[in-house]
């Protein structure tokens, strides 16, 4: 089979195009540029071992100094472009975001922008839950959409193994449910699967959350990054966990609530609730994504499996206007060609970025 070698075009700033009010850019393959998520750090305090294993990111490894961060005013005024890019849901990530001090100062900051159509963005928050519980109600109170929770096993042994943190289960449960209290509601639950590892926590976790309001999502095993040793015959594919609960809790498919939504929806038949399935790696979801990533240092990234980005910071620390940021940022999104999990097994990348680094 040929090897696809992927070339990013050079750091150079285009023109953008000519814009409607309020219309999305789009990049080479049609897709429009509909969401932002923005890394506000490149430290967790978890060491995941889909993410940050510890013999790769040990107490020797070196994190981005304060100083090389984008500052709150700096993010503010890039998702500001965004939004007249096209661009309507703004996700916070890490990295654990839940570490940037004061992150509810950029929480405010952003919920102040507006659409050109007037439209406040929908700001959303990833995290891993271990904070959650002290800073809820304050994000809600800053202007927080929803939050989504990382939570992989309800067993506290397999949790702290799979997490490498120490942590019990029971912090992030209280997390979940501050959240829901604090009106972020419904809080979405990210389980990322890995056969042998925890998928005998599918269905634990499926009894756990019916009825509770929340939507558990069960994430395919992907190979982002180059440090978690990914490999082909650990992923648990959406089908299989489709089979799995729908044997025990019948399941019927629910229409998407937009194009680009990242997970395909299921509801239970009894009236439950619903689950989610993110399948990168079985059923590629290419085609739809709408997602442009910037790095807590100012890159900007096109593709979650990218291997380099594309430098905002300089162009926002000399002075640039808003026009040069816009006609940066939509030259970018316009050259964007990426399908990498469509092509998973023939593209080849040498060093791809890791989802530490620019979040999930």
């Amino acid at each position: 089979m040929s090897r696809v070698i992927y070339h990013h075009p050079k750091d150079q700033p285009a023109s953008a195009p000519e814009l409607a009010p309020g219309e999305a850019v789009r990049d080479t393959h049609g897709r429009p540029l509909r969401d932002l998520r923005i890394s506000v750090t490149d430290r967790c305090n978890f060491r995941c071992t889909y993410c940050m294993p510890r013999e790769v990111f040990g107490a020797d490894h070196v994190f981005l100094p304060h100083s090389a961060l984008l500052t709150f005013e700096e993010i503010t005024q890039v998702a500001a472009v965004a939004l007249s890019q096209g661009v309507r849901k703004i996700r916070l990530t890490g990295g654990e975001p839940l570490l940037r001090k004061q992150i509810e100062v950029l929480v405010a900051m952003l919920a102040d922008l507006r659409t050109p159509d007037g439209q406040v963005p929908e700001i959303t928050l990833t995290t891993n839950g271990t904070l959650l519980a002290r800073k809820a109600a304050s994000l809600a109170q800053a202007g927080l959409s929803r939050v989504t929770v990382s939570l992989d096993a309800l067993d506290d042994a397999l949790f702290e193994r799979m997490s490498d943190s120490g942590v019990p289960v029971a912090t992030i449960l209280a997390g979940i449910q501050a959240a829901a209290d604090a009106g972020l509601a419904p809080v979405k639950v990210n389980m990322v699967v890995r056969k042998g590892m925890n998928d005998a926590q599918i269905l634990p976790m499926a009894r756990h959350f019916r009825h509770s309001g929340h939507v558990l999502r069960f994430i395919e095993y992907m190979d982002v990054g180059n440090s978690n040793g990914w490999r082909m015959d650990e992923v648990v594919t959406g089908a299989e966990i489709v089979r799995l609960i729908g044997s025990e809790f019948p399941l019927q498919p629910a229409q998407a609530h937009y194009r680009g939504e990242v997970a395909s929806r299921w509801t239970y038949a009894d009236g439950a609730g619903e689950i989610g399935l993110i399948t990168s790696v079985s059923q590629p979801f290419c085609g739809d994504c709408t997602r442009l990533r910037l790095s807590p240092e100012g890159r900007l990234f096109t593709c979650l499996f990218a291997e380099q980005g594309h430098d905002l910071r300089t162009l926002l620390r000399s002075g640039a206007n808003e026009q040069a940021l816009r006609d940066r940022l939509a030259g970018i999104w316009q050259m964007r060609g990426d399908r990498y999990s469509e092509l998973r097994g023939q593209a080849h990348r040498d060093h791809k970025i890791e989802m530490s680094y620019i979040g999930g």
